[in-house]
C-alpha cells in the first residue's frame, strides 16, 4: 500500500531531503524530469527520436519540472515545443535555473530558421513567453502536430479555481477531453492535471482531464479519490530519490492500494504447495439467496470457489436450494436452511450449527430476505457467537441499522467486556472483537447511509472521513463500494482501491465481490494472514478482474458471470503464469 500525502507533507519532505540528506532540490527536478521522460518513451514506444512534444508551463515549481523534461527530451532527438505563460525574468529559483537552460539551448538552435519538422533526426527546442490564455489562443501555433501534450501549469500547488485569464488554455485544442480533440495526442499531467487542489478531491473551476498522471514521491488526495481521479487517467508514482523513511514516518493514515500488496499475499501469504489439499486452504460458508433472488447465492458461491479457497458451502432457504444446485458449479457444496410458513425456521442456527463451526469465514446475506424474521434471528446469533470473520452483504445489513441494530449489540458486548476484564472501553476489545471474529460490512452509498441513520447525503460528503468514523467507532472493517471502493479499519487506516471501472455497476458484481471477499477471508483465517490486509488483496483482485473484463468485453456488454471469469487471467498475470 503506498502512503497519501497532503501537498503540505510533501512539501516537507522535499525540504527535509535537501537539509537531512543534502540533495539539492534542483536534483529531485531533474530526477523527475527524467522519470517523466521514461514514461513518454514507453509510451512513444521506445524512443522520441523526431517526435513532436508540447510543454505548457506555469511560473511555479511545477513549469520547473516541465522546462527540465524539455530539455531532456530534446537531448534524446525529440521536437519539443515550450510554452511559458509568464516572463523567464519572473521566475525564480529551480524554475528560473531550468528555463535559463532553455533559453542557452534555444539560442544554438537559431541556425534553424526554418526547420524542417516533417524531416528531423535530431532535437530541436524553442520557448514561447504568452502572458495569458487569450495570447496564447490568439498567436500561438504548433510548428507540427504533437504526439504529446504535457500540462506542467500548476501540479500541487493550486489552492483555489483556476483564474479566468488561464481557464481558456485549459479550454484549448492542447488540453481539451479526448473525445473533444482535433488531434489523437497523448495528454500527459506532471503531479497533478491542472485545475485540481491536491488535498481536495471535488471540483472547482476548470480542469485538465489527462490521459495519463506523473505525480512524485507519492500520491496525493486528488491523485485517488474520487471524483478527482477521473481526472488523471492512467496514474503513475514515479521515485526521484527522495529517503524513504522520510515518507514512511510522515504520518498519515490514507492509502491507496497497489499490484504488490496482491502479488505478495498470492506469493507469499497464501502460496499452493506440494502439501495443500482442500482442509488446508480453508473454508467458505456463503449464507445466502431466496426464492425470488437465488442467483445471488449462485454468483457468490462461484465467485468464492474461483478465489483460491479449499471448500465453499452454500447454506441456502429450502426453497430455492434446487434453483441454487442447478446453476452453481458442481464444486460448491450446497445445503437447505429449514423453512417453516415461507419463512427462515427459528432453529436454523441450532440446526446448521455443526457446518457453521466448520467454517473459517462466514459470508451472510446476498439475496436474503431482510423481512424475514427467521433470517433476522439467523443473522444476529451468527455475528453475536461468532469465532471467525464473518461478512454482512445486502439483505443482513439491514440488521445492523440504528438504532438497535446489530452494531449496537456489538458495541454493548464491547463495553460489558471490558468491564468484565476491567479494560478500559477501547484498549482490549473482547474475545469476540479481535482479528479472529473480525466483523467486515460492504454496503453501497445508500446502504451506508442507513447504517449512518440518516437520508443526508452531506454525512458521506468527506467519504474518507465517515468511513473512518465509522469503522473506528463499531469496530469493524467497513467496506464502502462505489466509485473508488474505500476500506475502512478499526485503527483508523482507510485504503482506496484503484482497481475496477463503471462497468461493474451491474446485477450481480456485488455479489461476486462478497464471494471473492469470502474466499479470500477463509484463507487468510487457515494461513495466519492479517484480515484488513486480506480485505484490500480481495477488493483490488475483484476490481482488475471487472478491468481484464472491460478489455475484453466493454463496459455495455460485460456481465458479473464474465468478471468472475476474468479472475482466471488475473491470477496468471499476479502469479506470472
Amino acid at each position: 500500500m503506498q502512503k497519501v500525502l497532503t501537498a503540505e507533507q510533501m512539501r516537507e519532505v522535499d525540504r527535509l531531503t535537501t537539509e537531512r540528506y543534502g540533495i539539492p532540490s534542483i536534483l529531485l527536478m531533474e530526477n523527475a524530469a527524467h522519470a517523466v521522460a521514461r514514461v513518454i518513451t514507453e509510451k512513444l514506444g521506445g524512443s522520441v527520436k523526431g517526435k513532436s512534444v508540447l510543454i505548457l508551463c506555469g511560473k511555479g515549481n511545477n513549469g520547473g519540472d516541465g522546462a527540465a523534461l524539455a530539455r531532456v527530451l530534446f537531448v534524446a532527438g525529440a521536437v519539443v515545443q515550450v510554452v511559458l505563460f509568464g516572463k523567464v525574468d519572473e521566475l525564480k529559483g529551480d524554475s528560473r535555473t531550468n528555463f535559463d537552460y532553455l533559453l542557452a539551448l534555444r539560442e544554438g538552435n537559431n541556425h534553424f530558421s526554418n526547420p524542417p519538422f516533417d524531416k528531423f533526426d535530431q532535437g530541436f527546442i524553442s520557448l514561447h513567453e504568452v502572458s495569458d490564455g487569450q495570447e496564447f489562443r490568439k498567436r500561438f501555433r504548433c510548428h507540427r502536430d504533437p504526439q504529446v501534450v504535457v500540462d506542467a501549469i500548476f501540479g500541487t500547488g493550486l489552492s483555489r479555481a483556476v483564474d479566468e485569464n488561464l481557464t481558456q488554455v485549459i479550454h484549448s485544442r492542447w488540453l481539451a477531453e479526448k473525445g473533444d480533440r482535433e488531434d489523437d495526442y497523448l495528454l500527459l499531467s506532471l503531479d497533478m492535471p491542472s485545475g485540481l487542489r491536491a488535498d481536495f478531491p471535488c471540483l472547482i473551476g476548470s480542469n485538465v482531464q489527462a490521459d495519463m498522471t506523473v505525480t512524485f514521491t507519492a500520491p496525493k488526495s486528488a491523485n485517488i479519490l474520487s471524483p478527482s481521479a477521473a481526472l488523471n487517467g492512467d496514474l503513475v508514482v514515479a521515485n526521484i530519490g527522495t529517503p524513504a523513511d522520510l515518507v514512511n514516518s510522515t504520518e498519515s493514515d490514507l492509502y491507496v492500494s497497489e499490484s504488490e500488496d496482491l502479488r505478495d499475499w498470492l506469493k507469499y501469504g497464501t502460496p499452493f504447495e506440494s502439501a495443500s489439499y482442500k482442509n488446508k486452504r480453508g473454508h467458505a460458508l456463503i449464507i445466502a439467496g431466496s426464492e425470488d433472488y437465488s442467483g445471488a447465492a449462485v454468483m457468490c458461491g462461484n465467485s468464492a470457489m474461483r478465489s483460491g479457497v479449499g471448500l465453499t458451502t452454500l447454506l441456502v432457504p429450502a426453497s430455492c436450494k434446487v434453483e441454487v444446485a442447478s446453476r452453481v458449479i458442481p464444486e460448491v457444496i450446497v445445503r437447505a436452511i429449514g423453512e417453516t410458513d415461507g419463512e427462515v425456521s427459528s432453529d436454523a442456527f441450532a440446526a446448521n450449527e455443526n457446518v457453521i463451526c466448520q467454517a473459517d469465514s462466514i459470508l451472510v446475506g446476498p439475496g436474503l430476505k431482510a423481512t424475514d424474521q427467521g433470517v433476522e434471528n439467523f443473522v444476529r446469533e451468527i455475528v453475536s457467537t461468532r469465532t471467525v470473520p464473518v461478512i454482512l452483504d445486502a439483505g443482513a445489513l439491514w440488521f445492523c441499522n440504528p438504532p438497535d441494530g446489530l452494531l449496537k449489540a456489538q458495541a454493548d458486548a464491547t463495553r460489558a467486556g471490558a468491564r468484565a476484564e476491567n479494560h478500559p472501553v477501547g484498549e482490549t476489545p473482547p474475545p469476540l472483537l479481535r482479528r479472529e471474529g473480525s466483523l467486515i460490512l460492504t454496503p453501497h452509498e445508500g446502504e451506508f447511509m442507513r447504517l449512518l441513520g440518516t437520508d443526508d447525503k452531506d454525512a458521506i460528503k468527506d467519504r474518507v472521513a465517515a468511513v473512518r468514523d465509522f469503522s473506528v467507532a463499531n469496530n469493524v472493517i467497513l467496506v464502502l463500494k462505489g466509485e473508488r471502493v474505500l476500506i475502512g479499519s478499526p485503527d483508523g487506516r482507510v485504503v482506496v482501491n484503484p482497481t475496477g471501472n463503471s462497468g461493474l455497476g451491474k446485477a450481480g458484481n456485488g455479489d461476486t465481490l462478497a464471494g471473492i471477499l469470502a474466499g479470500f477471508v477463509a484463507q487468510a483465517v487457515k494461513f495466519e494472514i492479517d484480515i484488513f490486509e486480506t480485505v484490500v488483496a480481495a477488493v483490488y483482485v475483484a476490481g482488475m478482474a471487472g478491468d481484464v473484463a472491460e478489455r475484453k468485453y466493454g463496459k455495455r456488454v460485460m456481465t458479473a458471470s464474465d468478471v468472475r471469469e476474468c479472475l482466471t487471467e488475473v491470477f496468471v498475470e499476479l502469479e506470472g503464469k
